[in-house]
């Protein structure tokens, strides 16, 4: 369909706007950046300075780049951090992103209105998607569900396009669809909650189309791996983590509802009023009902005057996917209003039509010779959803969270370029002072301080203790923290080792305390100094891996700039140039690639010391498994195997069974299902054994 310049005229004056009604709130917000805001935001000055556009940071390459990124897709971050340079990396600033997201919305929308109706429903959907209470709160709000929704929302689109059995299956049509899928998974991996069955239906349909659309098909898969790939080989096994942890974890945290359970179901029906306004639904739905039942002459006749009939497969393909992303999404043990928002704009097209709808009934009834019911349509649903937006941005400027934050970051030396690496212990964790907006503003300007929280165990005290600089505590609620920072908290105040610097007062009562070691106590420990100990206690297996794994995790908590890993790198390859056999160097190295993620230099390590300690089996094993994570399972299996015939050995036979399945050798799964049990059973042995050594 062709649409004049008048069309996108005015649905770019209908961005504007939105735009300008973003940036007056974003003028009166003073708030701080809560935990997640400001991870976001961390997020994209990590990757604006690797681009080297902020001050501060400097290209390193590819794997430096990737390396920021080891949870969630860089996309988003790296246009975000590319905004920051030239807007600013002030919260207020630095939201210039979400306007730039919101325009990519509006744009998606207007296609899918053209394909669905026409120009009335085009603009009636960009016009109620600026408003809607939900997506007006997200364009307000530093996470990555804004520019979530706008990807998915352009992704289902062109794969609608592509899908369309009457004007489809074009090769331009599968391209723009492969890269949109791809773009949206790059921003967030969350997008295959609504995207998959998408998906998964529109290659069913292509595949038994014709040879064409299967050659179509076979190119889309291809451009997603070249796309999606490079970050998911480089971060699969954080990524799996940080999913983990934040989906599995976070609905047993927070006490979302059973998978079994009706509440489970109907947990985002339920929210559906509030983000768009109780009478912009019933208005809505009520007009989709009409729409449906009304007398087929008579709805083609309203329909004359209009743009067009129906395009009743692309509304097909809109339904069917908007069902399937509710029934996926749910699936999801993890709920969150803003979980749901990537399908926001597909519920709005619909409720647009119902409202639509309404509007010719009424004009074609009562006022035939007049033709309003698009005005009359758009400016009582604007104003049926401005009630509530306007409450909504309007309470949320009123309790937005204000604190010392700048003031404790400023007095430690932090948003100071040039400044020395800093790392500042937080103890509390609250919405207004937490160890992701401590690093945001500590880095802010090309700041190098960062905030990094102890407290989560009773082993944080003599790392902290022993090691820590400055050190935040809280007088008052401590927020979302474990019994264990108070005790953290009392010793660093009976410790004698640090001086109350400042105190800041907090609203709602308490007060915050800087703390910085005194000059009197006694020097703080390098971790560069027992690294090279700790890294050849791997030699003894599981007990050193166990080892590796319990003091690292503290040590990149004190030690928030890595320095430590400079250090030690330097020393080990002194050593090895005045000896090259020299065991303990090897091991050092080895530790150092596999934790800055590098698994072929560790691979190279290793294999040295395969040479080294060849009665030893776990240089082999370690080997392998850092193969297997840099997704090569043929040579893993290879190294496994062969050590395995020198040094039988249990994890050894079940990591070489393990790669061998992963690598395609079906004929191994018999042997596997016995030697992966032997493997696992052999690892928690030697745990056990471990945690009864007195």
């Amino acid at each position: 369909m062709k649409v004049s310049f008048k069309f996108w005229g005015l649905v770019g004056f209908i961005w504007l706007i939105a735009t300008v009604a973003d940036r007056l709130w974003w003028h009166s917000f003073s708030g701080i950046p809560s935990w997640d805001q400001a991870d976001y935001l961390n997020s994209a000055l990590d990757h604006g300075r690797a681009l080297g556009l902020l001050h501060g940071g400097h290209w390193l390459g590819w794997k430096a780049l990737l390396d920021l990124s080891p949870k969630i897709p860089p996309l988003a971050s790296l246009v975000n951090g590319s905004v920051m340079a030239l807007a600013g990396d002030a919260p207020r600033q630095a939201a210039w992103s979400l306007s730039l997201w919101n325009g990519l919305l509006l744009v998606s929308v207007a296609f899918w209105g053209l394909h669905l109706r026409g120009r009335d429903l085009a603009l009636l959907g960009v016009a109620f998607v600026s408003i809607t209470p939900a997506l007006l709160t997200l364009r307000s709000d530093y996470l990555l569900e804004m520019p979530l929704t706008a990807v998915v929302t352009l992704a289902l689109w062109r794969l609608g396009c592509w899908w369309d059995p009457e004007t489809g299956g074009r090769w331009t049509q599968a391209f723009w669809a492969a890269a949109a899928f791809t773009v949206a998974v790059l921003v967030k991996q969350s997008a295959l909650l609504v995207l998959l069955p998408a998906v998964l239906w529109a290659g069913w349909v292509a595949l038994r189309r014709d040879r064409s659309t299967r050659r179509q098909c076979v190119m889309g898969i291809c451009l997603v791996l070249l796309g999606v790939l490079p970050w998911l080989k480089h971060n699969w096994i954080t990524t799996i983590g940080g999913t983990k942890r934040a989906v599995i974890e976070s609905a047993v945290r927070e006490g979302d509802p059973s998978l079994f359970s009706l509440d489970n179901w109907t947990w985002y029906a339920q929210l559906l009023p509030s983000q768009v306004g109780h009478l912009f639904l019933v208005v809505g739905l009520s007009g989709v009902l009409l729409c449906l039942f009304l007398n087929r002459a008579c709805v083609l006749k309203l329909n004359e005057r209009w743009s067009g009939l129906d395009n009743k497969l692309a509304w097909f393909w809109l339904i069917f996917t908007l069902f399937a992303a509710w029934i996926f999404t749910s699936l999801s043990p993890n709920k969150g209003d803003r979980y749901i928002a990537p399908v926001l704009p597909s519920i709005l097209l619909i409720l647009a039509r119902g409202w639509l709808q309404w509007g010719l009934f009424i004009e074609r009834k009562w006022f035939p010779r007049i033709s309003f019911a698009f005005p009359m349509v758009l400016v009582t649903g604007w104003l049926s959803m401005f009630p509530v937006a306007w409450n909504a941005q309007v309470s949320r400027l009123g309790s937005a969270r204000n604190g010392p934050l700048q003031e404790i970051v400023l007095a430690a030396g932090g948003a100071n370029p040039s400044g020395v690496p800093t790392t500042l212990i937080v103890v509390p964790s609250t919405p207004d002072l937490n160890q992701h907006n401590v690093s945001y503003y500590g880095r802010r300007n090309g700041g190098k301080l960062v905030g990094r929280q102890l407290g989560n165990s009773l082993q944080d005290i003599e790392p902290l203790l022993t090691q820590a600089q400055w050190v935040v505590l809280a007088e008052g609620d401590q927020g979302s923290v474990r019994e264990s920072a108070a005790i953290l908290d009392q010793a660093v105040r009976d410790s004698g080792w640090f001086v109350q610097k400042r105190i800041f007062s907090r609203l709602g009562g308490g007060n915050y305390s800087l703390w910085s070691r005194k000059s009197t106590a006694p020097a703080r420990i390098s971790f560069s100094e027992t690294f090279p100990s700790l890294a050849k206690g791997l030699e003894t297996g599981v007990k050193g891996l166990e080892d590796v794994f319990s003091v690292v995790a503290i040590q990149h908590m004190v030690d928030g700039h890595f320095e430590y890993q400079s250090e030690v790198r330097k020393k080990a390859m002194n050593t090895l140039m005045n000896n090259p056999v020299d065991i303990e160097a090897r091991w050092t190295l080895a530790l150092l690639a596999v934790l800055e993620n590098r698994p072929y230099e560790a691979s190279k390590q290793f294999a040295i010391l395969e040479q080294y300690l060849p009665a030893n089996p776990w240089p082999s094993a370690y080997r392998s498994a850092v193969i297997l994570a840099s997704w090569n399972p043929w040579k893993a299996a290879l190294v496994a195997d062969t050590a395995n015939q020198k040094n039988p050995n249990a994890l050894l036979a079940g990591l070489g069974d393990l790669s061998g399945v992963m690598g395609g050798f079906v004929w191994r799964l018999p042997s596997a299902s016995k030697t992966i049990p032997k493997a696992i059973d052999f690892v928690e042995e030697a745990l056990s054994s471990t945690d009864e050594e007195p």
